[in-house]
């Protein structure tokens, strides 16, 4: 039997914050194991070492084995994994995330167990699809329409810029090459941005589940977060990735282009930032800027008392 060697649990305040860090990282048909607080990516091309605590997300497709030290190291590191099938197009299963406070939890949860804060953070959501308009009478239905128009006239432009013929969105989830160039690359960029979005949002603790817009879905919340940016993101380089490329391994040059953009234009920043404003509003914006792990015992009379404490039992007097 092999007995592996014992390493120290990074403290929360080592860690990079969710802002800061590197996008994500697609792997497949790889072995991963452990090298001191790197993860060890061995496959036929050779091996590389990745920082654990610089990595946002980590995307596992098909063929990836992975040690139990190499998954002890990713959570320790709050890094976000997740478990996707071949180019990324289904996502299985996460890992946890970096953010040890349920604030935001809280807060989204509140927010959308109302029916008028729920419209109200679904305003929000639209108004940054339109800032330069007033969206805060719209109805749902109206906000539907808008932003449906607005996401077609964004086809139409991209393909008169970039000269990729368009026609319609159209896939099938289980037969990604069936998909004209333009559909798989489509895909590939929105599957890239889901994953980004599912790790802001575990990472600082909110639900996926959780959605203002979208709903009924355990990743509901990620397809509304993810709508925040694909006519600026995910849109544009999907056309741009085909008319450069054609329909030359179109999946993974997408992933590539999208890594770039993420890059490129700090998405993940603005991502945290959109997220506190969606979920706290103005105030708070800085209080989970670093992971925190606090717990209290709740008390509908008392309100919030210490963890860790042994509590005596209260006799009750004989007039009650």
């Amino acid at each position: 039997m092999k007995v592996e060697a014992s390493y120290k649990k990074p403290d929360l305040t080592e860690l990079g914050r969710t802002e800061d860090r590197l996008t994500f990282l697609y792997i497949e048909h790889a072995k991963l194991y452990r090298k001191d607080g790197a993860v060890e990516v061995r496959d036929e091309q050779g091996t590389v070492y990745v920082p654990a605590a610089v990595i946002s997300v980590l995307l596992l497709g098909p063929g990836v084995d992975v040690t139990h030290r190499a998954m002890e190291l990713m959570g320790d590191s709050g890094m976000a994994v997740v478990w996707v099938g071949e180019q990324g197009v289904r996502q299985y299963a996460h890992g946890r995330a970096l953010n040890r406070s349920s604030k935001l939890l809280e807060a989204q949860a509140k927010l959308v167990s109302n029916s008028r804060s729920r419209v109200a953070v679904a305003r929000k959501m639209y108004q940054l699809r339109f800032p330069d308009e007033d969206v805060s009478k719209l109805t749902m239905q109206e906000l539907r329409g808008k932003e449906g128009a607005r996401v077609r006239r964004v086809y139409r432009e991209q393909s008169k810029k970039t000269g990729v013929k368009w026609s319609k969105r159209e896939y099938k989830v289980d037969d990604f090459d069936s998909g004209t160039p333009i559909n798989k690359a489509l895909t590939a960029a929105h599957q890239a941005l889901y994953g980004l979005s599912y790790s802001v949002i575990a990472a600082l603790g909110a639900s996926p589940g959780l959605g203002f817009v979208h709903t009924g879905h355990d990743l509901a919340f990620v397809y509304d977060f993810a709508d925040l940016y694909k006519a600026d993101i995910s849109i544009p380089i999907a056309f741009e990735t085909v008319e450069k490329y054609g329909d030359d391994d179109i999946a993974s040059r997408t992933r590539h282009a999208m890594r770039d953009k993420f890059r490129e234009t700090k998405l993940i920043k603005r991502m945290v930032a959109d997220l506190k404003f969606l979920l706290l509003g103005d105030a708070d914006q800085d209080e989970q800027d670093q992971p925190t792990e606090v717990m209290n015992l709740w008390d509908d009379k008392l309100g919030l008392q210490e963890f860790g404490v042994q509590y005596h039992e209260i006799q009750q007097s004989d007039e009650e």
